[in-house]
C-alpha cells in the first residue's frame, strides 16, 4: 500500500467564500501514481469546510442563505466567530473520495469545494492524502 500527500495553499476573500479545488485535487491524485484507493481531503482548522456538490452559482447562494438561517450571526457565548465554528461543524472538515484507475470517482456534476466560514479573509491549507495501490 502506498501513501501520497500534498498540501494545497490558497487565499480566501472572506466569510462564505467558496473555492473550487477539484482540478488541484485531481492533479494530486494523478501525481500520486495510485490507481485504486481513497483520497482524503481535509481542512486542518476549525472554521473551514470541504463539500462535494455542484458548483452552480445559484445553488451556492442557496447554501449561503441556508447557513445564515440555520446559524445566524449573533446570540452565542463564544466570542467573535461562534457562527464560523458552528457552520463548520454542520458542513464538516473532510471528504473521502474513491480513486479508481488513477482518477477520482466523482459524479457528473460533483466538484470539490472549500468553504470559508471564518469572519475574514484567510490563508488556507488543505491536506490531500491518497492511500492505495
Amino acid at each position: 500500500m502506498k501513501v501520497y500527500e500534498q498540501v494545497l495553499e490558497f487565499e480566501t476573500s472572506g466569510e462564505l467564500d467558496i473555492v473550487d479545488i477539484t482540478d488541484e485535487v485531481e492533479s494530486i491524485v494523478a501525481s500520486s501514481g495510485i490507481k485504486d484507493g481513497i483520497c482524503l481531503v481535509f481542512v486542518p482548522g476549525a472554521t473551514g469546510a470541504i463539500i462535494v456538490n455542484e458548483n452552480d452559482y445559484h445553488l451556492l447562494e442557496d447554501l449561503k442563505r441556508i447557513l445564515a438561517k440555520l446559524v445566524p450571526n449573533t446570540g452565542y457565548a463564544h466570542p467573535v466567530n461562534a457562527r464560523s465554528h458552528l457552520r463548520a461543524m454542520l458542513l464538516g472538515n473532510n471528504q473521502a473520495l474513491p480513486v479508481k484507475n488513477g482518477r477520482l470517482q466523482l459524479g457528473t456534476w460533483q466538484q470539490i469545494m472549500f468553504v470559508e466560514l471564518d469572519t475574514h479573509a484567510r490563508h488556507r491549507k488543505v491536506i490531500v492524502k491518497v492511500v492505495g495501490d
